[in-house]
């Protein structure tokens, strides 16, 4: 067989191949094997289901990571070197090689990260997908609020250390602990009772400082992160439904365009057959 021969072969092998490991079937199985997996090594954890089911527990997760190896393989024999232009299966990838690193000597500590392999969920469930895809859309706003953050913390650890260092200097006896502190009164836990009511024993009027700093830190600022990432939830899924559309309206006119081609060729050869016809009753006359 000429080369000219093979090539077209095996182009048509890996475009058959590309539609299986995109089909919807392997998408589901490969969900189900790594969901599976996912359970088993949480219940490597337990002594107790290891000594009830331990050989098994081993085989399924040696399974499931053959599956993975045969997956990736599949993947980079279907798209070649375009395989690694996907931020997704270069993922996928790393996460299937951590787990086939020799889990002894130095290198045991890396049997831990075989839990690496429940985050592969993400690639395949498209809705997880697009969660983690707006989250990496919204980074570079959610760098100017994080700014915007850390300028607040610094102003009020400052104020902080100036106002209550001298009378609790565990909480705010320096910057970092002020600013320390002033985390976890962002996050609203044990901020009351635990922190600003004792503080204000000796303070009074220290509710003056720490109430506006929750409403403009716990309040507004972490509410911005909320809205730019659902907006760039908003964004993908309104340009992940334009692509659908715009498909579904090629494909609508690549079916009217058939349609109208055969069209055209019914009537011509229904103009051929009349032609002929006419021939033939002209030369019988």
């Amino acid at each position: 067989m000429s080369e000219t021969q093979v090539r077209p072969a095996m182009e048509g092998r890996r475009a058959a191949l590309k539609r299986f490991v995109e089909s919807a079937g392997f998408a589901r199985f490969i969900t189900f094997v790594i969901a599976l997996n996912a359970a088993t090594i949480g219940l490597e954890t337990s002594p107790l289901a290891m000594e009830t089911a331990g050989p098994l527990l081993v085989a399924l997760d040696r399974t499931a990571l053959a599956i993975f190896v045969i997956e990736i393989g599949l993947k980079l024999v279907a798209y070649g070197p375009r395989f690694f232009r996907d931020g997704w299966n270069v993922f996928d990838f790393f996460v299937v090689a951590v787990a086939l690193i020799p889990f002894s000597g130095a290198f045991s500590v890396l049997r831990a990260l075989r839990v690496l392999r429940a985050l592969r969920l993400l690639s395949v469930v498209p809705k997880l997908r697009m969660v983690v895809d707006a989250l990496f859309a919204a980074a570079p706003g959610m760098g100017s609020i994080v700014a915007v953050l850390v300028l607040v913390f610094y102003v009020a650890g400052v104020m902080a250390t100036k106002l209550f260092g001298a009378g609790f200097p565990e909480w705010f006896g320096s910057i970092g602990a002020s600013m320390y502190t002033l985390f976890q009164i962002m996050t609203l836990e044990s901020w009351s009772m635990g922190i600003v009511r004792p503080v204000m024993e000796t303070y009074p009027w220290a509710w003056v400082f720490f109430v506006p700093f929750i409403i403009v830190t716990s309040f507004a600022v972490l509410n911005l992160f909320i809205a730019l990432i659902v907006n760039s939830m908003q964004l993908i899924h309104d340009a992940e439904a334009k692509e659908i559309a715009e498909k579904a309206e090629a494909q609508a006119h690549g079916e009217r365009e058939a349609l109208m081609n055969e069209i055209v060729a019914i009537r011509k050869g229904l103009e051929d057959v009349k032609r002929q016809l006419a021939k033939e009753n002209a030369s019988a006359d």
